[in-house]
């Protein structure tokens, strides 16, 4: 079963392929993904790594969690389901123009 990461306080210069050539030192990486301001094209330093297995995802997380890279030190714990958005927008039904 695949164990999910959260990697947060990346520096902006980190893309899928260096996320996945730095976490396969400790298993094998099943999906790595820089998350993308949709706006600006650019990183928002953070991203997700899914690991094959839960040994290899805390072998990840014991070795690269507070390492340096590129002077920023990189945080990696185990991911938490994403929390439900609300407000800020209209209701979903409500197709009327503003």
């Amino acid at each position: 079963m695949t164990q999910k990461l959260y990697v947060g306080n990346l520096p902006y210069t980190v893309d899928d392929s260096a996320l996945t050539h730095n976490f396969s030192g400790y298993g094998t990486v099943q999906s790595a993904k820089v998350v993308i301001d949709r706006d600006s094209g650019r990183s928002k330093g953070f991203g997700f790594v899914e690991m094959a297995t839960a040994a290899e995802a805390q072998a990840a997380i014991d070795a690269l969690n507070g390492m340096s890279v590129q002077g920023r030190s990189i945080t990696v714990n185990l991911a938490r389901p994403m929390e439900s958005r609300s407000g800020g927008g209209r209701s979903g039904g409500d197709r009327r123009p503003y």
